[in-house]
């Protein structure tokens, strides 16, 4: 077996662990950087969300038109795609996340509105 090589027993594990793993769920804002609008959105994984929004945006394929238009506009460098907040994972297995993600997203989206997100 070379040096590099994972035995597999432990790429078992990994893989286990990486599948188990609690997802980075949470509220994202998205800003057209020269007009200075924002967009707040919310995703049980926003990692995934923000890859998905880019890789639509450059294909010219998302269904915003009005967003997909600013990106066509100012380009990849124009937009800025932030995470705001990350729903830690609690002990509860009756806890709501979904519920949580609609109370971030709206509570950030009020915060904005009042001109003071993050």
């Amino acid at each position: 077996m070379p040096a590099t090589a994972v035995p597999p027993s432990t790429r078992r594990e990994l893989a286990r662990r990486a599948r188990d793993a609690f997802p980075p769920m949470g509220v994202f804002v998205v800003r057209n950087l020269a007009s200075g609008r924002a967009r707040v959105k919310s995703s049980r994984n926003v990692p995934g969300a923000i890859n998905r929004l880019r890789f639509e945006l450059g294909l010219g394929t998302h269904p915003d038109k009005t967003l997909q238009a600013e990106w066509n506009a100012v380009g990849a460098d124009g937009i800025s795609m932030d995470v705001l907040e990350l729903v830690r994972e609690r002990q509860d297995a009756a806890f709501d996340y979904a519920g949580e993600l609609r109370f971030l997203e709206d509570l950030y989206r009020l915060e904005l509105e009042q001109g003071g997100a993050r």
